[in-house]
């Protein structure tokens, strides 16, 4: 039987952060992704892919800004967004991993599945926002768009500049999460838990609404992992490998490290809630409730022997 993977693709496998976000970058960059996806496939893998929207759900909510006050046009709320975006990063990554496989002679069926995922309503998340969406603006403009709109803006760990934060809840159920593992270990690929997901809650029983928040995508990846029985877990970023001191002189990458020393350095701050924390916590959650390992990696590593920093139960 062949293993099952969960691969959760960086923002960067579709805009990187110098670029403006037109199709063909996109779609440029979704290509090399798929290029590294193949290798695990070409390694007897089944996968199942995730990825986040930050920059895309955040060009969304602009656009819904401005139609709303050129022409009336009424605003969609945070999930209907996340929706949006689920359709066209799906569409974007299997139209160029159909490419890809097309070009090394593989066929296999790419399916995108729109993802709910049931949150709390009153998770304390939404008492302190958190997670950041969109464009990075200097500090003057976020001050403007904050004064206008009310928005809450957090400025990056990386001195990038200032983005928006919304509520984060925690990640509780992944809504069809047996047909995701049904057609994945069929040897389809599945797209799925876009962005996080879309984050519903029930308003009464039997009644599932959507609520103005962004699930971290990791930690969701994390619990889809979880719960389809994934073999290994694999999370892309831009660095090749976890780093201690990360950006200082004292940088020092990590080859392994099991979860209670990964908690301690979560501990002591070495992992920011804006950077490499969520990745971390994310690792932490599936090692705890699977038993199987966490891979966190550069895209272009993706299945190769000893690539990146893994996370291990001991």
């Amino acid at each position: 039987m062949k293993k099952l993977a969960v691969v959760a693709l960086g923002g960067n496998a579709l805009l990187q952060s110098n670029q403006t976000g037109t199709i063909d970058e996109q779609e440029a960059n979704a290509y090399a992704t798929a290029e590294c996806l193949v290798k695990l496939l070409q390694r007897d893998y089944n996968i199942v892919i995730t990825h986040g929207n930050g920059p895309q759900v955040g060009n969304i909510m602009l656009a819904n800004t401005a139609g709303n006050k050129l022409y009336g046009l009424p605003e969609m709320p945070m999930d209907i967004c996340v929706a949006y975006s689920q359709g066209f990063i799906g569409y974007i990554i299997e139209q160029q991993l159909k490419n890809v496989l097309e070009a090394c002679d593989m066929d296999r069926d790419i399916i995108t599945i729109a993802t709910q995922v049931l949150v709390n309503k009153d998770d304390r998340a939404f008492q302190k926002p958190s997670k950041p969406v969109g464009p990075f603006y200097v500090k003057e403009d976020a001050d403007k768009i904050k004064t206008e709109t009310g928005a809450l803006f957090m400025e990056d760990s990386r001195g990038r500049g200032w983005r928006k934060v919304v509520a984060s809840p925690r990640p509780l159920v992944i809504i069809n999460k047996k047909t995701i593992e049904k057609i994945a270990r069929e040897g389809h690929i599945v797209i799925a838990v876009g962005g996080g997901g879309i984050p519903v809650f029930y308003v009464k029983p039997h009644k599932l609404q959507g609520i103005d928040a962004v699930i971290d995508k990791d930690l969701a990846s994390a619990l889809l992992a979880s719960q389809i029985n994934a073999d290994k877990f694999f999370i892309l970023t831009d660095v090749p490998k976890v780093c201690l001191n990360y950006n200082t002189p004292e940088e020092k990458a990590i080859d392994r490290m099991t979860i209670a020393e990964a908690q301690d350095y979560l501990d002591e701050g070495q992992f920011p809630d804006g950077s490499m924390g969520p990745k971390i916590k994310a690792a932490i959650h599936f090692v705890e409730h699977s038993g199987k390992d966490t891979i966190i990696t550069k895209t272009t590593l993706l299945g190769i022997d000893n690539g990146g920093t893994r996370i291990t139960l001991v």
